[in-house]
């Protein structure tokens, strides 16, 4: 009974130091590499994309991502709070808005709902972290694999679809497309406050189309 007593205090002790290690990031910024692996080995890698980088501005409720690229750029800006987003392109010389209802966010999404995070057991330290590995099972059956840490989470997960169940920060990430294997790799976490201005629809500079338009294109 004293052993058990005592190796409760143990674990209690341990859990309790293991939530005063956890930080919550409820602002600041996130910078990942992007690294391209062409499914044709005999096919260079999309050039374009290769050495890429995506980035999080995280405050509050609000929310930017933003791919940079050489073909051009790609941000997203997201209100958790009413719903509603918009997706700005910036490619060729041609800006493109696409303004997202809170419904039409969710249906833009939609795919990306009731993921199942499957972990498979396996760790690996990654940059500054002790990851896990976990694999990704969309309702279509696609799969995707993932590294999470626990030592960081967001106050906001609701900045990518893909990860409002995850319990902790992605790392490191992997995306399948047609052209190749993607893998997104955390390099810089920054934890100092993010303008407001990153978080503002432009009123300007850019043709303006509704998700119905570029729904079904």
């Amino acid at each position: 009974m004293k052993l058990q007593s005592f190796t409760s205090i143990i674990l209690m002790a341990c859990w309790s130091t293991g939530l005063h290690a956890q930080k919550v990031l409820t602002e600041g910024t996130l910078t990942y590499s992007i690294s391209v692996e062409s499914a044709n080995p005999k096919a260079p890698t999309n050039g374009g994309l290769q050495g890429a980088t995506y980035t999080v501005f995280l405050s509050g409720n609000k929310s930017r991502t933003e791919m940079t690229s050489g073909l051009g750029k790609e941000a997203t800006i997201h209100d958790a709070a009413t719903g509603s987003g918009v997706i700005l392109k910036e490619y060729s010389g041609q800006n493109l808005m696409i303004t997202l209802s809170p419904q039409e966010w969710q249906d833009n999404n939609q795919k990306f709902q009731d993921i199942v995070f499957q972990n498979t057991g396996e760790t690996r330290r990654i940059g500054a972290y002790n990851c896990t590995k976990v694999i990704g099972k969309l309702k279509d059956g696609s799969t995707f694999t993932v590294y999470y840490t626990r030592e960081v989470t967001l106050g906001n997960q609701d900045y990518d679809p893909r990860f409002q169940s995850l319990p902790g920060l992605p790392v490191q990430y992997e995306m399948q497309r047609p052209s190749g294997v993607y893998t997104f790799t955390l390099t810089k976490v920054d934890q100092e406050s993010v303008p407001s201005s990153k978080f503002e629809i432009p009123k300007s500079g850019y043709r303006v189309m509704p998700y119905s338009e570029v729904k079904h294109r």
